[in-house]
Formats: C-alpha cells, structure tokens, sequence
C-alpha cells in the first residue's frame, strides 16, 4: 500500500479568528493529497478529465484532533483505504509539525461520465489504474 506525503505550509488566509486553520480548508488540503497519491502512481487526474470523466465525493468524514496554526507545516498523508472497481475510498491523515495527528478523514468517490453522471467501470475505461488500484489499496 502506498501512502503519499505532501507538506503545505499554513497561511494566514487559511486561519479563522481563533488563529486556527479553518476547518473546510482541510477539505482542500485532501485533495492536494488525493492527486498527490494518483500522480505518485503514475496518473494524472486532469488527463481522466479530459476523457470526459470525473470523479465527484459521495461521501465526506473528517474527525478533527489538534488545530494547526499559521505558519505551522501540515503534512498529509493519503492512501487508497478501498477499492472495488467502481467506487474509491481515500483515506488521510494530516499532521502537525509535532507529529501529531490533527485530522483523520475519509472520501468517497465514484468515477462518472460527465455529460451524464452516470457510473462507469474503472476497469473498462482505465485498466491501468485499475490494476494499480487493485494493487495498491489497503488490504484488510
């Protein structure tokens, strides 16, 4: 299982009036961290755009443990928690500076036509990333 690293420095703008990052702008440092993890295995999510497919959320859990701070340096880890060929959960976790965990979360996502949002098989479409999903997904 590959677990892909990226390091974002916390900016003023990110931070609400307690001095903390805001809470939605986690949402955002996940998805640095989910195409992070699919160009670390070789694909480009802008170029499955470009075919006409896009993979929306379906679903969003995120647990808060510790706030970062401006000027702090959050680390995010990503991973493929599942896999089934049509649906992707993403796991994450992202750090403080300490090490300390400060978000745990989860994203669901489904490949879809984007003219119709209908579902399609990863496997049809990108059999490449399938065999590297199916590959590289967390093995319970």
């Amino acid at each position: 299982m590959h677990i892909s690293k990226k390091e974002i420095e916390v900016r003023y703008a990110e931070t609400d009036q307690m001095g903390v990052v805001y809470h939605a702008n986690y949402l955002i440092w996940m998805e640095v961290g989910r195409t992070g993890l699919i160009k670390d295995l070789g694909f480009s999510y802008a170029e499955m755009e470009k075919e006409g497919i896009i993979s929306p959320v379906v679903d969003l859990s995120i647990s808060y443990k510790k706030p970062l701070h401006y000027g702090e340096t959050a680390t995010i880890h990503t991973w493929i928690e599942e896999y089934n060929g049509i649906r992707t959960r993403y796991g994450y976790e992202i750090y403080n500076p300490d090490g300390e965990l400060s978000v745990q979360a989860e994203s669901l996502h489904v490949c879809v036509k984007k003219e119709t949002f209908k579902p399609i098989q990863i496997k049809k479409f990108f059999p490449d990333w399938h065999e590297t999903y199916e590959k590289e997904k967390k093995m319970k």
